[in-house]
């Protein structure tokens, strides 16, 4: 199994595949909600990130409990938090609020994960997807910025994508971990062979 420091990525699998489901019904919502207004689309983006940021309390508990690493879960959720907040306060604010707003976490979103794909992994397949997910994140923030009033969809773009993308790592970092079992448990069963082997030719000498 590749090497993974015990940072974000290595958070559970199942907390992924969540994240991925719920990017996804978000993401697919917004980009073909055609018929909703802009304050219902700027209310469920608000809540979609409110259900980001539990996930991510929830995920930083387990690496608590885990012992390998919360403070970047638990600062990941509170910024989550602060912007779904910022939209849902501030629905009768112009347009143009709500589109930095949103352009500049998506571009740092998917910067961060550019950085986490470089950083924390040496496996190609868990590498591309998060470098994949950030380049899109950095692209669609840039793309959010110039998109006039139609950047709720392109938001909704990035979140399929990032969903996409989190529902292929999660599944790849669950086989990783069932490799990585079934590697230690034929490890340990060979040191035990070779344990008994050892004790044997010890007990013949002894013997003699």
């Amino acid at each position: 199994m590749a090497h993974i420091k015990r940072s974000y990525i290595d958070s559970h699998w199942l907390i992924f595949v969540v994240k991925g489901i719920v990017a996804v019904l978000f993401g697919g919502f917004a980009l073909f909600s055609i018929n909703h207004d802009f304050n219902s689309l700027i209310t469920l983006t608000g809540v979609f990130l409110l259900t980001f940021s539990i996930i991510e309390f929830i995920n930083a508990l387990y690496k608590a409990h885990q012992k390998t690493g919360w403070a970047v879960s638990v600062g990941i959720a509170i910024i989550d938090a602060v912007v779904a907040l910022a939209l849902l306060f501030t629905l009768e604010q112009d347009a143009t609020w709500h589109l930095i707003l949103l352009a500049a976490y998506t571009f740092l979103r998917g910067f961060f994960e550019i950085i986490s794909g470089f950083r924390t992994t040496i496996d190609p397949t868990d590498r591309f997807t998060w470098v994949f997910g950030g380049m899109c994140g950095a692209i669609m923030g840039l793309a959010i910025f110039n998109s006039g009033t139609y950047f709720i969809r392109f938001f909704g773009v990035y979140l399929l994508v990032l969903g996409i993308c989190s529902l292929t790592y999660g599944v790849h970092n669950r086989a990783q971990k069932l490799e990585d079992h079934e590697a230690r448990v034929e490890a340990a069963a060979s040191r035990k062979k070779s344990s008994k082997r050892k004790t044997s030719k010890s007990a013949k000498k002894s013997k003699r």
